[in-house]
């Protein structure tokens, strides 16, 4: 029996639900990827950075805790997203309410300097 292209199309591109828990798994695996990238960073001695090829591991772990510390701030601020916009009086304190939530987040993500 032959189906049309289209049927089969349908089939393959039907949406799949992610697995229930893929948030949480998702924001473990991001703080212990930040956690390790800060930790690779109070690892750093100045006196070994004054030769170049020293330069790569701090540079990456400062990019990794970036982009992995972002990626964790959006999702924990975006998965309270819906609660905030129910309590919100408008537009603007919405916007302010976000502000505040990823100021939070940041200096919890963050270590104190």
């Amino acid at each position: 029996m032959s189906m049309s292209v289209e049927t089969l199309l349908r089939e393959a591109l039907a949406p799949v639900e992610p697995p229930a828990d893929l948030g949480l798994r998702m924001e473990a695996a991001l703080a212990n990827i930040t956690e390790l990238a800060q930790e690779e960073l109070e690892g750093w001695e100045l006196s070994a950075m004054r030769d170049p090829r020293n330069w790569v591991r701090p540079a990456a772990a400062v990019v990794i805790t970036i982009t992995a510390g972002s990626a964790l701030i959006a999702l924990r601020v975006r998965s309270r997203h819906r609660a905030r916009a129910d309590k919100s009086g408008g537009l603007l304190d919405l916007a302010e309410q976000t502000l505040v939530d990823i100021a939070q987040e940041t200096r919890r993500i963050l270590p104190e300097r």
